[in-house]
């Protein structure tokens, strides 16, 4: 089989590209044939064999030039339809694996695929995972940044609503685009093209099947793991926090909750536009940004960690590394959290925002390592997808199943 990824980035810099460049890797080894496409930059890792690419798109930089016609680029590209032809045509491919591409790519990708489809007879399935609300909220996250609380109101497609709360970037101008790209587009019909749609959790699904049209499409399916090796390791005296450190992962909670314990020792590693406060704890040691055997050691050294999002996170790949290491997780009863934490079973629950609630569970598995430990083993023996699992689920989908 022949599967073309579709993503705005081709470069490390998030969960949606972590997510493409294993399923790519791993769908290889099975014996199809992978090809990615999206927008070029100097650290683009993956590709096509035309060498076919958007020019990169840059909200944050770029000339006053670019800046102009942006509003209208990422509404409609006829440069991504342009180049992802020239990958049609080559490739053949036997499925289109969509994934975030709004804004940078813009939906017409999709107008472009249907049409090679009727040119040339070819029966390609156009799948999307949905890693966030791209879809359904103008600015990918049901949350307002000015009130910072989360909010729903453009569900059901009532776009206008982005406008009224300045969604994108706290900006008028912006989420009057945003509207305008999200109107376009439900005007426009191309997303009844979608075969199917992948949602990483039960709440995103249920967000998305608010919309008639992707109700008769959506599928659960949680994020895979990879698989990691037991080790018999001596846990340390210290709670973790891995990510970043921003306030919609509810590092501003955290700081509260590390200066109402100041007994109990925080590790923290990640970076981010919060880290000044991080580092005037002082009973938290900020390690910076982790990688691999240095994260996975931090991981299951650790008494338990934490999962403090303020947003509606959907599957945190944080918290089903930490389970498999062997490590429980407090997490925020938010979003799909839930749905991969059992509360008093493999780690516990608590309000999101609520640090006092917070500060109380983790002093409560601070002073009763059985607990913590019954909790670990537990973990030990929850049943995740591995890459592999998840692809052979994933093939039946391309196939048009599912």
């Amino acid at each position: 089989m022949r599967t073309l990824i579709i993503n705005k980035f081709l470069h490390a810099n998030g969960g949606s590209e972590t997510y493409i460049f294993k399923l790519g890797e791993q769908l290889r080894k099975m014996g199809h044939e992978v090809q990615y496409f999206g927008m070029d930059h100097k650290g683009r890792c993956v590709g096509n064999r035309v060498n076919a690419y958007t020019s990169d798109m840059d909200f944050h930089g770029g000339s006053k030039l670019s800046k102009l016609t942006y509003p209208i680029k990422t509404i409609y590209s006829k440069e991504a339809r342009e180049k992802l032809r020239l990958v049609l045509d080559d490739f053949q491919p036997d499925v289109c694996h969509l994934n975030n591409f709004n804004y940078q790519l813009t939906p017409s990708m999709i107008l472009e695929i249907v049409k090679w489809r009727k040119e040339t007879g070819h029966k390609c399935k156009i799948v999307f995972t949905a890693h966030d609300y791209q879809l359904i909220c103008p600015n990918h996250q049901l949350k307002n940044p000015i009130t910072h609380e989360n909010c729903e109101k453009c569900l059901g497609g009532h776009f206008m609503n982005c406008v009224k709360g300045k969604c994108v970037h706290s900006s008028t101008a912006k989420s009057i685009i945003g509207m305008m790209e999200a109107e376009f587009w439900k005007w426009n019909g191309a997303y009844k093209h979608i075969d199917k749609i992948i949602c990483c959790s039960e709440f995103l699904k249920t967000k998305m099947d608010t919309n008639p049209l992707f109700a008769t499409k959506t599928i659960a399916m949680h994020n895979f793991v990879e698989k990691v090796e037991p080790k018999e390791i001596e846990k340390q005296s210290y709670v973790l926090y891995f990510g970043r450190f921003s306030e919609e992962k509810g590092i501003n909670t955290l700081v509260e909750t590390c200066n109402l314990l100041p007994d109990i020792q925080f590790v923290f590693s990640g970076s981010g536009p919060l880290e000044d406060k991080v580092n005037q704890l002082k009973n938290v040691k900020n390690v910076g940004f982790q990688t691999g055997e240095a994260l996975d050691k931090l991981i299951r050294e650790a008494q338990f960690s934490i999962c403090p999002s303020e947003v509606y996170e959907n599957c945190p790949f944080s918290v089903m590394e930490s389970q498999q290491r062997g490590t429980p997780v407090i997490g925020a009863n938010i979003g799909g959290i839930p749905e991969l934490i059992t509360d008093g079973v493999d780690g516990r629950l608590f309000t999101s925002r609520d640090s006092k609630q917070l500060a109380a569970i983790i002093k409560e598995l601070w002073n009763n390592p059985t607990e913590t430990d019954n909790y670990a083993k537990a973990c030990l023996n929850l049943e995740r997808d591995e890459l592999e699992t998840y692809c052979n689920k994933l093939i039946p989908i391309y196939l048009g199943g599912g």
